[in-house]
């Protein structure tokens, strides 16, 4: 593995370093009060290629590696980390839609996606439970030549601002499992739909609710995979985003610890810097340390994914370990800035607050160590 990067690779992280400096951080406190984004600023992120950019170009991408993607994540993220659900969400759902969907219904959405002028969410957690998604309850029922839609989804990322949706829903047997949910894109335009949003601790500018559906019709054609194989087929794209959401939180982490280092060589204190107190130091240097390894495994996973070599335990190790390390990491520095660190006056609460849901959502931290302990010792030694 070589640790350098490419010329085009560094040209792709500065331009993404620029805009996430000069247009997102001035905007990361406003977008929270809003409780949502500026659209504007995401088109803004699509003309520049910076919404999933290791799609293929037939697909409206750049072509690129999977690497210069996490690249691209941590700027984005450490500049506006809510924004980073935008790359997240293009990347997730652009590769399912252009490995599994009907390319006459794949191509429209995802020049809109990679251009920034639509989100499409992931609609699959329900209200009997998360983890348990093999064993849905939303019904998708064919009728001709479309599918009709009965059923609730929930601790949606974007509910209430996504265009559209990949949801997932059962059309085989209650007791057949994965082997009998299937994947359709849903416009959320569409009749029959309704959405509401929770009020959060945090990542208020993304967003979480519900997405109900009461006889919504979705053309047949809008099916992605094969019917009653989308769970198993869609789910292998999840160790690539899991990677990028190792990277979207450990970025706020590496840009507080960054500010907190600053910080200690200019603040006073009993007549010297607080850079003096190992007390201090030592604390940083500790989660310093913590997250530079974090990212070189996420880098690992990324880099894994480019060779086409499998990287499951990997991404299931930076899930688990970044969102918990990042928060961390946020409150330590949140703490040696003091009163100023706990006001709204500086991003660490804000940042506090936001990484905290990522060790919830996308797979909780005991759904990850049983994925990592079934790659090393076997699914039939780990079934739960």
């Amino acid at each position: 593995m070589d640790f350098g990067l490419t010329p085009e690779q560094e040209a792709v992280r500065d331009t993404a370093r620029r805009f996430a400096q000069e247009r997102l951080t001035p905007l990361y406190a406003v977008h929270d009060r809003a409780g949502r984004f500026d659209r504007r600023i995401v088109a803004e992120m699509g003309a520049l290629g910076l919404i999933a950019p290791e799609l293929p170009e037939a697909s409206g991408g750049l072509g690129l590696d999977y690497v210069t993607s996490g690249l691209v994540m941590e700027e984005i993220a450490a500049g506006d980390f809510n924004l980073g659900y935008v790359p997240l969400l293009g990347s997730l759902c652009g590769h399912i839609l252009a490995q599994h969907a009907a390319p006459a219904v794949a191509r429209p959405w995802l020049a809109r996606i990679v251009a920034g002028e639509a989100v499409v969410a992931l609609a699959l957690t329900e209200p009997r439970g998360g983890s348990d998604a093999a064993h849905l309850q939303l019904r998708l029922r064919r009728d001709g030549g479309d599918y009709v839609l009965d059923g609730e989804k929930t601790s949606i990322s974007m509910a209430d601002q996504a265009d559209a949706a990949i949801v997932f829903g059962r059309t085989g047997a209650p007791g057949a499992g994965a082997a009998g949910v299937t994947a359709v894109l849903v416009d959320l335009a569409a009749s029959g739909i309704t959405r509401g949003r929770f009020a959060d601790h945090g990542q208020k500018a993304v967003g979480r609710g519900t997405i109900a559906f009461d006889g919504a019709r979705v053309p047949a054609a809008n099916l992605i995979g094969a019917e009653g194989a989308g769970f198993r087929q869609v789910m292998q794209g999840f160790d690539f985003s899991r990677a990028l959401i190792g990277l979207q939180c450990l970025a706020p982490a590496a840009r507080s610890l960054e500010e907190t280092w600053r910080y200690i060589q200019e603040r006073e204190a009993f007549g010297q810097k607080l850079a003096a107190f190992q007390g201090i130091t030592h604390v940083l240097a500790e989660h310093d340390t913590y997250v530079a390894a974090a990212r070189l495994l996420c880098r690992q996973a990324l880099w894994l994914c480019d060779a086409g070599r499998p990287h499951t335990a990997q991404a299931a190790m930076v899930k688990w370990w970044a969102p918990k390390l990042a928060h961390e990491a946020i409150q330590q520095c949140l703490l040696v800035h003091g009163h100023a660190g706990y006001s709204q006056d500086l991003p660490f609460e804000q940042r506090l607050r936001d990484v905290l849901g990522m060790q919830i959502g996308d797979g909780t931290p005991h759904i990850m160590k049983t994925v990592i302990a079934r790659a090393r010792a076997g699914r039939h030694n780990v079934p739960y």
